[in-house]
């Protein structure tokens, strides 16, 4: 048996960074996701989001690639929204990139807190600011192109 625990802090936003999730309907796009996440016997700490990307605190089973559960995920999740044009009209896809980074145990309820107060947070940064933050604050180097 091997002893694993892989913790992900995930952000996804949407084509063009449109706003393109609608507040009133977001929780059946996170109630989605969590099932995704079920069935792949995967942990969802935390959702939240804005209406053009979604945060995520998600621990993966070791026998899943990041990049498998994040095309899964993003597969799923769009043709979901699409099929529900009455909620999401305006919903056109995913952008091609993600964040991603790992966790220590110690930052997971930093993290877990940080997800749940996003409307807030939001009041004092955009989202393409934050994402840069994120990688900066994480070490990734990034495209600008894809922010």
């Amino acid at each position: 048996m091997s002893y694993t625990n892989l913790l992900y802090h995930i952000v996804i936003r949407t084509k063009r960074s449109e706003r393109t999730i609608t507040t009133q309907y977001e929780r059946d796009l996170y109630a989605y996701i969590y099932a995704i996440v079920k069935s792949y016997k995967c942990v969802l700490y935390r959702i939240n989001g804005m209406p053009d990307h979604v945060h995520l605190l998600v621990s993966i089973t070791p026998s899943l690639a990041l990049s498998d559960f994040m095309r899964v995920l993003k597969t799923s999740t769009s043709k979901m929204l699409k099929m529900h044009k009455d909620k999401f009209p305006m919903f056109d896809g995913w952008g091609a990139e993600y964040f991603a980074c790992t966790l220590s145990e110690s930052l997971k309820e930093t993290v877990r807190q940080y997800i749940m107060n996003q409307k807030e947070h939001h009041k004092q940064i955009n989202t393409r600011d934050e994402i840069i933050k994120l990688c900066n604050e994480f070490g990734i180097t990034y495209n600008e192109k894809y922010i």
